[in-house]
């Protein structure tokens, strides 16, 4: 069966599910990086370069069906500027082609949908396309230079995006930085460029929520993780792995805990969860699941199969127990609540100071 048949039908919610076959067989781009003529760069002064934009109707408007959830960006405060993850997996390139309408639609449907929206009630979410770095990327042994280069490639699609949106949307707003995965390794690069140093848009920041990757404790020099609930100016991250397990690159990475938004190592019972959204949307799961943060890592409670699934690849047996993809679903409404709550702190503190 050809790769680009299989690949659709081993995919859920923008990344990856078990595969029958090796990884470096189905993922791995025939040639090296400098082989390839990328595609061409997105122009986002086109509408079509974006994946949501508060304007129109899109995926990041959705709420999960028959929860009482509104979208709220008409009237939102703030924004969100929310970089997807991953879904681009073909072999035929590094780096994936904005003109492909199937990758497009795949990310829509998923990750803007199952991720971006956790946003919605919180600020008018501006999420752009990119030439994402495919999957193999990440997973890239032999030579990691190939990564790393369609890695770059990704990144400066990014930034381009985030100067347009600095200089055509914003208009001096607060701002949520959000991703996953892939998206947080960018979104950890536009922190770097474009906060670290600058204080009047670090002022800005609500808070930076770096979800599902390596995210250092002292990853920046004048932002910080987030120490409590109400935090602005900060940075939230955390990787999820069912309890008992260990992950070692991982090890030094920050970890908040969404059920209690503290950085201590204490068990935060299910009870706080006020609820999970599966990668199908068709609802919310109350008390899903408990939070513990253990070494690097966020303990969580395996939930009953279903639209909760682990992040499974051939030969990487140490990810048998992510829960990488369900990163944003275990927490979704603690997320949503947190976001809009974050933008109500920041406002309250910006009227005390004047």
């Amino acid at each position: 069966m050809p790769t680009k048949n299989l690949l659709p039908r081993l995919l859920l919610a923008g990344l990856l599910l078990p595969l029958v076959g090796c990884l470096k067989t189905l993922l791995q781009p025939r040639r090296e990086f400098a082989a390839y003529a990328p595609a061409a760069a997105p122009d986002y002064a086109q509408d079509s370069c974006w994946a949501a934009l508060p304007t129109r109707r899109d995926s990041a408007d959705a709420v999960p069906q028959r929860s009482g959830l509104r979208d709220a960006q008409a009237t939102a405060a703030a924004d969100v500027f929310f970089v997807h993850p991953t879904t681009f997996y073909r072999s035929a390139a590094w780096n994936a082609d904005l003109a492909q309408g199937k990758v497009n639609r795949f990310t829509d449907r998923t990750t803007i949908r199952q991720q971006a929206t956790a946003f919605n009630a919180a600020g008018r979410i501006y999420a752009p396309r990119y030439r994402q770095a495919t999957l193999y990327s990440f997973f890239d042994e032999e030579n990691p230079a190939n990564g790393q280069a369609a890695l770059d490639l990704a990144y400066d699609d990014v930034r381009a995006a985030f100067q347009y949106y600095l200089a055509h949307y914003n208009q001096n707003r607060p701002l949520i930085i959000a991703g996953h995965s892939q998206g947080t390794a960018h979104a950890t690069r536009l922190l770097h460029e474009f906060f670290d140093h600058d204080p009047a848009l670090r002022h800005r920041l609500v808070a930076a929520y770096l979800i599902g990757f390596k995210v250092k404790p002292d990853e920046y020099r004048a932002i910080r993780p987030c120490p409590d609930s109400l935090a602005t100016g900060c940075f939230v991250a955390y990787n999820s792995v069912a309890t008992g397990n260990e992950y070692p690159p991982f090890a030094p990475c920050a970890v908040t805990n969404p059920l209690t938004w503290t950085l201590d190592t204490l068990l935060a019972p299910a009870t706080l969860n006020r609820g999970g959204v599966g990668v199908d949307m068709k609802g919310i799961d109350p008390q899903l699941t408990s939070a513990q943060i253990h070494r690097g890592l966020l303990w969580v409670v395996p939930p009953k199969p279903g639209g909760y699934p682990r992040f499974l690849l051939p030969g990487r047996a140490e990810l048998r127990h992510s829960f990488h993809i369900a990163d944003y679903g275990l927490f979704y409404v603690n997320i949503r609540t947190n976001a809009v709550a974050r933008v109500r702190a920041w406002q309250q503190r910006q009227a005390g100071t004047k």
